[in-house]
């Protein structure tokens, strides 16, 4: 187990984490930091309820993020897809039935 002090909003906090994840936590706390940088209308609040609000903006950011790539991944679906499939479904069903009218047939 390592420590890492990070600063956050000019405080200094200790934090435990796995050895080797040091610069990696020191990086998340950064993220936080700036993004409590870019908060100046919550001065005046305290400090439980600044962090709150970084974190809930940072947690709609990650939400957005997921939420975008789960779009690019899934191919858009046309307005007509189930319509298009009933006819390829319709077609299929009359080729058998051609193809069974030959069977019997020969």
């Amino acid at each position: 187990m390592s420590n890492v002090t990070l600063s956050i909003g000019g405080r200094p906090f200790t934090v435990a984490c796995a050895k080797g994840e040091e610069k990696h936590v020191a990086a998340l706390g950064q993220v936080i930091d700036s993004k409590l940088a870019s908060m100046e209308s919550l001065s005046g609040q305290n400090e439980v309820r600044t962090l709150l609000f970084a974190a809930l903006l940072l947690a709609d950011e990650l939400h957005e993020a997921r939420e975008f790539r789960a779009a690019a991944k899934a191919p858009a679906i046309p307005a007509d897809f189930a319509q298009k499939l009933d006819a390829i479904a319709d077609k299929m069903e009359n080729l058998a039935l051609l193809l069974e009218t030959d069977a019997t047939n020969a």
